[in-house]
């Protein structure tokens, strides 16, 4: 599953963007100075997600949408369309 992908599915089962998550951070505290296990118990529990969903979100709270060249492109599993990731909304997304 893509990077993006995992954003989408968040959406999808919290009917919040990655912004919005952004924002709930923020306002408890939650920042780039962060480690990933608070900000991962919180995604847990308030919103019951798993592992994985919980760290693509604390990588876009903790060190926002740019993501490695890595994958982009790859063809494979993990691949994603470009290196920037979409937070507003997989609906607005001009790459779907």
């Amino acid at each position: 599953m893509s990077f993006q992908a995992y954003l989408d599915n968040i959406e999808t089962k919290t009917g919040l963007t990655p912004r919005q998550f952004i924002d709930l951070a923020a306002e408890k505290g939650f920042d780039s100075t962060t480690k990933a296990a608070p900000i991962v118990a919180w995604l847990k529990e308030d919103y019951q997600l798993g592992q994985g969903h919980a760290m693509a979100l604390v990588h876009v709270i903790t060190k926002g949408p740019q993501i490695s060249d890595k994958h982009v492109g790859s063809g494979g599993t993990h691949a994603d369309a470009s290196n920037t990731l979409w937070l507003d909304g997989k609906d607005t997304n001009p790459d779907r």
